[in-house]
């Protein structure tokens, strides 16, 4: 047969997407075996039924067929009001494109903001699909290391060091998978580094309704931002809606104008009861979202808990997001090797740093995923393993 594209061959870059580990606890629960999984941040309570009952409702009702390519006016309205009571600043459904996910709407972004052969910037560590979708719209992926020491906070320095000839910058905060929450004093930053090197800021937000330490700063709210900012936000982590595929890209007026057009040569939009489900879901209000973010605050502080003065495991504390790093470099392992032995020895399984970038190396990120009980057994075993090494 024909050689396969250049580009959809490399997407991986080095044909390793670092995420063997997760392909084989999968596999384990397929067989039959037990296996405490904490690895993906796939929320442990399904979408609510009210939600569910509108998306039935909007499709027996006949909202089957094609929908508006940029999404619903009433939708849009909806996350247009969402964006402007959190940025301090207006949006019009103008400046919102509805997306398959927060996936499509980052790769939406890199095609808005680099051509081939760009420079894309990104923070290291870094939600796994990250490279590859830069690489998907034929720009190279050119990541910043930030310390776990720092509380994974961006490198100024590096960054800026980093910019020159670059055209974007994609970040996230609250992050996946550190749970860093960016600093005013980050954010700062960034926006010095983006005016003077002319970076659009590409902003991954989609964690925004879980933050448990200080606050979350929209990327696009600070001084000088908005012109040069394209925000990701999805309702998969908001709701519990991640099987839906239902997320945004907000900014200038004219961009999300071009991105409509590639929209209609590539996802054609997202079903429209879909659509109703989600304007049934945002106008259910951050109450719906505080409950649907409270267990992973009560699991943070069940982790911290057990693992506080551990002499091989120390904590990175998580400010937001659904996730702990663990520093497990006092045990001599790499992350992927301790993932490796811990899914063997207490069939527990959790992510290797290594699979979110070359910071993140011995380091293990632990997803907020299971019921209490079963978290603090998960726990306790991971704790065990550590202790017997």
């Amino acid at each position: 047969m024909p050689a396969p594209s250049t580009r959809i061959a490399t997407l991986t870059g080095d044909g390793d997407d670092g995420w063997s580990l997760f392909y084989r606890a999968r596999a384990m629960i397929a067989a039959g075996e037990e296996v405490l999984e904490l690895t993906i941040g796939e929320h442990d309570v399904r979408t609510a039924p009210d939600i569910l009952d509108e998306m039935h409702r909007a499709a027996r009702a006949g909202h089957t067929g094609y929908a508006a390519v940029p999404g619903m006016a009433a939708l849009r309205r909806a996350v247009a009001a969402r964006l402007s009571a959190s940025h301090g600043r207006a949006y019009g459904p103008e400046n919102v494109l509805i997306t398959p996910g927060g996936q499509a709407a980052l790769f939406a972004a890199h095609h808005a903001a680099c051509d081939e052969g760009d420079r894309a910037l990104l923070i290291d560590p870094y939600y796994a699909t990250y490279p590859g979708t830069i690489r998907a719209v034929g720009a190279v992926p050119v990541p910043v290391a930030a310390r776990s020491e720092d509380g994974f906070q961006p490198d100024l320095t590096a960054l800026a060091a980093a910019a020159p000839g670059a055209r974007s910058l994609l970040i996230n905060s609250p992050n996946n998978p550190t749970g860093a929450v960016y600093s005013e004093a980050s954010l700062a930053g960034i926006a010095a580094i983006a005016e003077a090197h002319d970076l659009w800021v590409i902003s991954d937000e989609v964690y925004d309704s879980q933050v448990w330490a200080g606050r979350h700063i929209p990327t696009a709210s600070v001084p000088g931002m908005a012109a040069r900012t394209l925000t990701v936000g999805s309702l998969s982590k908001s709701h519990a809606m991640t099987g839906s595929r239902l997320g945004w890209l907000a900014g200038p007026a004219e961009v999300i104008a071009h991105l409509v057009t590639l929209a209609t040569h590539t996802t054609y939009g997202v079903p429209g009861y879909i659509q109703e489900a989600g304007l049934y879901a945002l106008g259910l209000g951050p109450e719906a979202e505080a409950a649907v973010a409270a267990p992973f605050l009560r699991r943070r502080a069940i982790l911290l808990d057990r693992i506080a003065g551990h002499p091989r495991l120390r904590a990175v504390p998580p400010d937001g997001a659904m996730y702990v790093m663990l520093d497990i470099r006092a045990t001599g392992l790499s992350g992927a090797a301790f993932a490796a032995g811990l899914l063997d020895a207490e069939r527990v399984a959790v992510m290797p740093g290594e699979s979110f970038g070359r910071a993140a190396a011995g380091h293990l990120r632990v997803a907020l995923t299971l019921p209490d009980d079963r978290f603090a057994e998960a726990v306790d075993r991971l704790v065990r393993y550590a202790d017997g090494l």
